[in-house]
């Protein structure tokens, strides 16, 4: 039975390698390449393919990000054969939740029985695999010390996600400013506010408009506005005033009880 397959990987040269070695395992046909999860989410979407090969590490959306966001989209999952290059309890994981995986760098022989055994799952139509669980149980391993690139005067900073204070977008170019002792305004290498709220941690970040993400820790006031909105006024050196969309006024007086 031939089998369509999507290849996802940041590095061009993991995905030429990977394609390589599958024009060998098989009645296997690659339909498209992605370099990110995002690209990842909307190729699964759109060609609705037999498997996945997923890199684990890529910036802004992860493999992992991948799957928790086709589950939340209701997306029919294909099966999913994980490439990663990193700690053990991760293939652990992999092997307890039924779920392939592949090793870099990628060994000919291990990738074709990654093919196989997507096979003979498709063809045997059981149960699926335990992707809630398995997401779940490598969430609760993540680091939570994750660092967040800032380019700023021609130099790359490297910040704590709690530092940063909002996030806003224009013409394409996302600044982000943290506030506290090391306050500063730069760029995200981020395309979209979507990619890199993908990275943050959803209890501390908001949405509050659609050109801007917000760490609601570093929110100092509430400013109510004309005909019942808001804004918000951040605890930054320049005291920004974010605008609350109409959409997120709920929101607001859920977190705050206005």
């Amino acid at each position: 039975m031939p089998l369509s397959a999507i290849l996802v990987d940041d590095e061009q040269l993991a995905r030429d390698e990977l394609a390589y070695l599958l024009k060998n395992a098989g009645d296997v046909t690659v339909v498209a390449q992605g370099k990110n999860g995002l690209e990842a989410v909307n190729l699964i979407k759109e060609h609705n393919p037999d498997l996945v090969f997923l890199d684990v590490q890529m910036p802004g959306l992860d493999g992992f990000g991948v799957i928790k966001k086709l589950l939340d989209r209701k997306v029919p999952l294909p099966k999913i054969v994980f490439a990663t290059a990193f700690d053990q309890y991760a293939v652990k994981a992999f092997e307890v939740n039924a779920v392939d995986y592949i090793l870099k760098p990628f060994d000919k022989k291990r990738v074709a029985q990654a093919v196989e055994k997507a096979r003979a799952k498709i063809e045997a139509g059981g149960p699926e695999d335990k992707f809630e669980t398995l997401v779940r149980m490598l969430e609760s391993q993540k680091p939570q010390t994750a660092k967040i690139l800032i380019k700023a005067a021609g130099r790359l900073f490297l910040t704590d996600a709690k530092d940063i204070c909002y996030a806003t977008i224009e013409d394409g170019v996302i600044t982000v400013a943290t506030s506290g002792h090391a306050s500063m305004e730069g760029q995200s290498n981020c395309r979209t506010l979507e990619e890199l709220f993908d990275t943050l941690d959803p209890d501390s970040f908001w949405r509050a408009h659609r050109s801007f993400l917000v760490n609601i820790h570093h929110i100092r006031e509430v400013v109510p506005w004309f005909k019942s909105s808001y804004q918000l006024r951040m605890d930054d050196k320049k005291q920004t005033e974010i605008p609350v969309s109409r959409a997120q006024t709920r929101r607001l007086r859920e977190l705050f009880n206005l």
